[in-house]
This record gives structure tokens, sequence and C-alpha cells, in this order.
């Protein structure tokens, strides 16, 4: 007979499958509290169709309805029960609030375990909320605003506690809080327990293991799934939707720790049953040597007998031996149950047990002692490089050798592991921390073989690096070179560096020593800004921090303008100087100088440039030039020359003659000077406004032009001075050459002055003192007649505008006056004389 001995630790009773079905209520709205006025339509559920002939509703302990179907509205608070039939139990009790608070928290009447939950903070209707807040067991736990609804994605056990929630009625601008509403979340089903059931049939001993749960009556349509373990190793295809799992031809590796599974896939919930350990006895089995006890290895040649035996004998038992794995069957009557091997062979080695009838014994392991082969040292994964901290499996197999094997594992020949087993393999873990050489050693008695070293390497992740900056002087001028070094403290090899400004990649340096890497460059403006470097090994990178380098730049030769209001810069224009340096770091220094003297002095903090201004005078006249200074090299501009111009004055006008009368044929010269003005100054001569000549000059004296006179000279003459500022016309003078016609006399006089007589006032003048001195001394002579036409007298003089010409005026005295403005007896017969020699 099997003796079979199974030691269960199993779970309390309760918790089975229940027998009978449970009367459950659901409501509808599914919430509570509810609303003074409003409705709940209560549905008892949990019978097997078709409906019976009642159901009676309970409030309190009351009866308040028998009707013949499964629904009740309410509308009054109170806890309800339903009941079908007049024998079967009623259902759990319902408890509804009818509530005239004008702010509720609502909640599920029901929650079970990975439900999802929605709070609503709920008004009375046409009321609207504001600043809600969600409280679990007085401790804020969400700030809704204006939303009303709070959800719990997968309820949990760890969600039950006491809800309230505030808020601002917006019509009474005032703050209300609701009742506090108490959440229980229900198990879904409950910790199932592992049972079993042993039998034994002809073809061996088997086990029925059942994994039994109670799921609640709200949540029937849950399909539930079921896994067993045996010392937390799932057993045979996995999870399915079977309570229950049969293990037939139980053997003695059958002994352990059995538990089971329960569990719900949608919402993702499971749950342990308690362990339970299970002991198998067998038939007993047992080995003879010449030498030793089955216990120990087996020396190679040795008789091996295998006996099997039984505490009773009935008649015409038949005994079976069997090597695990080998199907092969040695079978004998009673009393010959024994197996003998005469000389042991390393192929004999393995797990052998015996059947008795349907009885099957434990196993025994037979080891035959034969020297271990070099061993094998391997790693679970191909790859030979690790990161630091990772896990390394180490497994050291033998081809060959029985008995037990002692283990042992080596780094650089440094001790690190041993393990004993009878197995031709072992293994261990190892925590990657240090590259080198590995190797295992196998020993089963007869002496230590070494296996060949395996080369392991430790990759080490980068350190966050350290970028430094090297330049020739501690300000960073344009034009120096920088060099820009980064290093990592710790790292495997070889390392990547990666150098960047302000995001933007500038260059990439291997490194296959721990000295870091560098990279130069020459600066310029542009490369002011926040540097940083990357590391990068094979198993990560690592960032620097932030380095600022601001890069001084020298002023570049300033540009210096000169403006003015005109084209031409006139005494009086206001003049701006400009300077600016289109390059260099702020601040910078402006200097104005005239002549090397410095003018002004002006900062620019931001850069940029500077102005001066200043009203012109001739003293301005001179070389100009501005200095730029940001400390580093002062740099002065190209040379401008300013000239201070000054407009024309009004010109005057002066004809010349050689004589004092002029006369047909005389060359006369006109002459036109501003005294005022700067060069070069264009002059016009005009005759009745015909112009006669323009001529230029670059001195600042007046030019004249000479011309034979003719009749037709006679009349108005004038100029004209330009220098660009401005046109200045001269008085008018008019020329009278005597002897000519009636249409053509004039008189010459000046037109600014007015103080020279005309040329008829002078020649009658001169007349009426010829004749006066001559009657004077004649003593008869009578007096001029003044009254002729000025064109009859012979006379001519010359004629002067502002300044005097060739000849003087002489004092003239008229009627026995004092003339000062007449001219001499000897002028008037000059002309008397010139007149008479036409």
């Amino acid at each position: 007979m099997l003796l079979w001995t199974a030691l269960l630790v199993l779970a309390p009773a309760s918790g089975l499958f229940a027998t009978t079905p449970k009367l459950v209520i659901s409501l509808h709205p599914p919430w509570t509290p509810v609303f003074e006025g409003e409705t709940v339509k209560l549905t008892c559920s949990g019978f097997s169709a078709p409906l019976p002939r009642k159901v009676y509703w309970y409030s309190g302990n009351k009866i308040i309805k028998e009707t013949k179907e499964s629904t009740l509205e309410v509308d009054h608070s109170g806890d309800y029960r339903c009941r079908i039939g007049g024998n079967s139990s009623a259902s759990d009790p319902v408890h509804l609030d009818f509530t005239t608070d004008l702010l509720v928290l609502q909640t599920p009447h029901s929650v079970f375990e990975g439900d999802s939950i929605v709070l609503k903070c709920q008004t009375r209707a046409g009321m609207q909320l504001s600043s809600v807040e969600i409280y679990k067991d007085n401790k804020l736990l969400a700030l809704l605003g204006e939303n009303t609804e709070f959800n719990i994605h997968r309820a949990s056990l760890r969600d039950n506690g006491v809800y309230q929630c505030t808020g601002i009625i917006r019509s009474l601008l005032q703050v209300y809080s609701s009742s506090k509403v108490k959440i229980q979340v229900k198990e879904l089903f409950s910790r199932p327990v592992l049972t079993d059931n042993l039998s034994e049939t002809r073809s061996g001993t088997q086990v029925m293991l059942f994994c039994k749960t109670q799921l609640s009556p709200q949540k029937s349509n849950i399909r539930l799934q079921f896994c067993f373990f045996r010392n937390n190793k799932v057993l045979e295809s996995g999870c399915s939707n079977n309570p229950g799992l049969h293990i037939s031809a139980i053997w003695t590796e059958y002994s352990g720790s059995y538990q089971c599974k329960a569990g719900a896939v949608i919402p993702n919930i499971w749950k342990e049953s308690q362990i339970s350990h299970i002991r198998v006895r067998r038939v007993d089995t047992k080995v003879q040597t010449p030498t030793q006890l089955a216990s120990e290895p087996i020396p190679a040649g040795q008789e091996l007998l295998l006996i099997c035996s039984v505490a009773r004998k009935p008649a015409n038992l038949y005994f079976y031996w069997f090597k695990k794995g080998v199907h092969n069957k040695k079978k004998q009557t009673f009393p010959g149950s024994k197996y003998k091997i005469s000389a042991v062979e390393n192929s004999d080695t393995g797990q052998y047990y015996c059947q008795a009838g349907y009885s099957t014994s434990e196993l025994l392991t037979i080891r035959v002692k034969v020297p271990v082969s070099q061993p094998v040292l391997t790693l679970s994964t191909s790859k030979a490089q690790f990161p630091e901290g990772e896990q390394m499996n180490f497994r050291c197999e033998v081809k060959g050798g029985s008995s037990e094997i002692l283990y042992q594992f080596f780094r650089e020949d440094e001790f690190l592991r041993e393990i004993k087993t009878t197995l031709r393999l072992a293994s261990i873990s190892l925590t990657a921390e240090h590259s080198g050489n590995y190797y295992c050693t196998a020993n089963n008695g007869f002496g230590p073989k070494r296996s060949e070293a395996l080369k392991i390497f430790v990759i080490v992740p980068v350190s966050q690096p350290v970028l430094t900056l090297h330049t020739p002087e501690d300000e960073t001028v344009e034009g120096d070179t920088v060099t820009l070094h980064c290093q990592t403290q710790r790292g495997s090899l070889p390392i990547r560096y990666e150098f960047y400004h302000e995001d933007a990649y500038m260059d990439t340096s291997l490194a296959d020593t721990g000295t870091g890497a560098s990279y130069r460059f020459s600066l310029t403006t542009e490369h002011s800004g926040n540097y940083y470097c990357i590391a990068t090994n094979s198993i990560g990178y690592k960032r620097s921090k932030a380095v600022s380098l601001s890069v001084i730049v020298p002023v570049s030769r300033p540009v210096f303008t000169l403006r003015s209001s005109r084209a031409q810069a006139v005494v009086g224009d206001m003049v701006e100087l400009h300077c600016e340096a289109l390059r260099g770091s702020p601040p910078i220094l402006y200097r104005f100088y005239h002549e090397d003297v410095i003018l002004k002095t002006s900062s620019a903090p931001s850069g940029g440039r500077a102005s001066f201004h200043f009203v012109l005078t001739m003293e301005h006249s001179g070389n100009y030039s501005c200095e730029a200074d940001n400390g580093l090299e002062a740099q002065r501009s190209e040379l401008m020359t300013l000239k201070a111009t000054v407009p024309v004055s009004r010109p005057v006008l002066t004809l010349r003659f050689p004589r004092p009368q002029a006369v047909v044929g005389d060359e006369m010269e006109l002459h036109c000077e501003a005294l005022r003005g700067s060069p070069p100054i264009q002059y016009r001569f005009y005759h009745e406004k015909v112009t006669l000549r323009n001529d230029s000059t670059f001195s600042g004296k007046g030019v004249s032009f000479n011309f034979s006179l003719t009749a037709e000279h006679s009349g108005n003459y004038s100029c004209e001075a330009d220098n660009g500022l401005g046109a200045q016309q001269s008085e008018v003078v008019t020329l009278f050459i005597p002897g000519l016609t009636k249409n053509r006399r004039g008189a010459l006089a000046t037109g600014v002055t007015g103080a020279l007589l005309s040329v008829v006032g002078l020649v009658a003048a001169g007349t009426l003192l010829f004749y006066s001195c001559f009657s004077r001394k004649a003593g008869d002579k009578s007096v001029p007649d003044f009254s002729r036409n000025p064109s009859d007298s012979n006379s001519q003089e010359a004629t002067y505008h502002n300044v005097p010409g060739w000849i003087e005026l002489q004092p003239v005295y008229l009627n026995g006056l004092h003339c000062p403005s007449c001219l001499s007896s000897s002028s008037i017969f000059m002309a008397s004389d010139v007149a008479g020699t036409r």
C-alpha cells in the first residue's frame, strides 16, 4: 500500500463557494445621498428565473409593499431590504438618505475592488458651484475649481475613508460644505483557500488540488482565473478558469510548498492562498555494494546491488526497477526484488526507483565515482562587457566526473566563492565591479582541475565631466587662443568628448586615456556665451555644468562723420560730429579732437556711437578726428577737414575811367567786390539786366571787367556775387555818356548812397560856375541857361559808386555858396576841353 502523509497549512474555512444565491438590491441612480423631492429606483436581483409570485419590500423590519415586480421607487430616507417568496433569506439592507442640504457629496452606494469611483459634489437644481475642493479624512485631496466630479480609477482598500466636499454657491456668494460620506471598499472576492484530494489508481498515485474563493453576488459576472504553484514555480500550463488541478504519478520531487492564486483579469486584482506543505513517502529501497554505503559515491568497476522492499509482502507481488529518464524495466517476482550491476560504469550514474504493485518508491540516486574532466567556465550571455553594477552569471561545467563536486570561482587568483554539488554544473551570480580574468576549478576528490580563463571587461559609466577654460590672460580678448578641456573622474575607456557652444556642436575628440580631451580655437566676438561638454562611453553619457565666456573685442577704427545743416558748413550753422566704432566690447569711451585738442569726451556704456554739437564760427575751421577706447587699445579715426564758409556780402560795383569825363572810345573798368564771403566767389556783371560777363576768383578780392565805351553803353549797371550760399546783388549804377541823343541821355549816379550828383547836374553846375567866374572877370557875361538839354554840353566826367576812383571830388561853390559836392573849375575845364576835342 502507498504510504502518504500530507501536511497542509490551510486558510480558515470561511470564504468557500456559497451554496445558495444571495439577494442584492441595486440603486438607480446609483448615488447617495439624494435631494428631497427626487426618487430612487430599487431593484431586487439574485434569484433564478422565472420571477416568483411575490417580492416583499421592507423598510426597517416593516413590510412596506408586496409586489410581483422586482423594482420599487422610494423617496424617503431609511434602510431597505427585499425578500423573494416566503422561505428565502432577505437581502442585506441598503440605507438611503434624502436630504434638504444645499450641497451634497454623492458617492456610489457599493464600491468594490477595481471599480472606478466617481465622487460628485452637487447642489440643488439651478445652482452653480466654483472653487470646489475634495477632502479625505479631513485632509485636502483635490482642488477641482469649477469641476464637480473627482475620479478614483482602480479602487482599493487604501481608498477607504471619510470624504467631504466644499464649494462656493455663486448665487449665494457663500462657501458651503457637504455632509461627510464614508466609503468602504468591498472585496471583489475572498482570499482563496487551497485544498487537496489524494487517490490511488492502477497507474499510480494522484492528487487533485482545489483553489476555492467566494465572489461577491453583486459581481457575479466577473470571471476568475486560477493558478497553482509549487515552491513558487507555476504548475502545468499556467493559469486557467478551472479552480481545480489534477496531478498524476506523484514523485518525491512533488513534495514541497503549494499555493494557489485567484484573480480577475479585468480589473487586474489577484489574491494568494496561504502556503500548504505536502510531503510524500514511498516504498523503501536500499543499495548494497562490496565496500561502501549507497549514500557514498561508488568507484567505477565495483558491483552494485539494488533492493526493493515493502513492510507487508502480499502474494504474487511483482517488482519493477526503473532508471529515471531511461525506458528500461527489470521485472522480478518476490522475493527476487533485487537489481544487480556487476561492474559499475559512469553511465550507471543516475536516479533509480522501484515499483511494487501500484506503489512507487522514492528516487534513489546512484553516483559513480569518476574523476572530473577539465571544467569550462562560461557566461549566461555571449557578451564579455558588463556595465558596472550589472549581474554576471557564471557557469562552471564538467563533461565527465561523478560524485559530489566542489566548484570554486576565482578572479585573478583571488578566491570568490565555492559551491558543492552532485551536478556537473555550478553557477554563481556576481556583481560586475572589476575587469579581469575569471576561472573556476572542479574537484570530486581526485584533485582540482582548472578551467581556462575568461576575460571580463567591466564598463564603468562616465561621471559628470568638468569643463575648464584656459586663456592666456585674465581677460578673454578677441583673437586670443582659448583651450576647452573636458575630463571625467571615472568611466571606462575609450571616452568620446563633445564640445558645445549654446547647444551648437563644436568638436569631438576620442580619448583612450584618462586625461580627458581638449579643443582649441581662436576667439571671435561670436564666441561669447555658455559652453559645456558631454562625455560618452558605451553605456551612457553625462553632461558638464555650463561655463560662461565673455569675449572682449578691441574697438575698431572709428568712423568719424561731420554733418551740418547744408552741403557747405556756414558760419552760424549747427555742426554735428559723430564717432562710432563698428566693432568693440562696451563700454567705449569716445574723444573728439580739433587740431589734437580734446573738445569733448563721451561714454557709451552699451556700445554704439557718440555725438557732439556746436554752432560754427570761423575759428572752428581746421582738422577734426575722434578716438574710441574700451581699455584694450585706443583707435583714432581719419582726419576730416572742416572749413567754415562765410556767405558773400552785398557787393560794391565801381565804374572807373581814365579821365574825369568818360567819352566814347574810352576804356571803362567795371569792378565788383564783396567785402565779406568765403572764396571761390563767382561775379556776374549786368547791363540793363543783360549779363555782360562771368568771372570767378579764389581769393578774397573782387574782379574787374574792361571794355571800350560806345554810345550804346549808357544805362544801368549792376553786379552779382555768389559763393554757393546765396547770390547778392549790388546797387544799380547809372552811366550817362554826353553827346548822345535825347532818348539816350541819362545821369551817372550811385544806387546806394546818392552822394554823387548826376552827370547832368555836374555839367550844369560846372557851367554855371564857369560862367559865373567868367562874368566876374569879364564883367559883362550873362548867367548860363540851365534849362537847356544836357546833351548839348560836351563835358564828360568819371562816375564813382561808394568808393572814390581815380580823381578826388573838389569843393565847388555855387552862387557864392560853398558846395562840397561840386567839381572844381579845373575839372569843369577838363570836361570842357574833352568835350571840345570831339
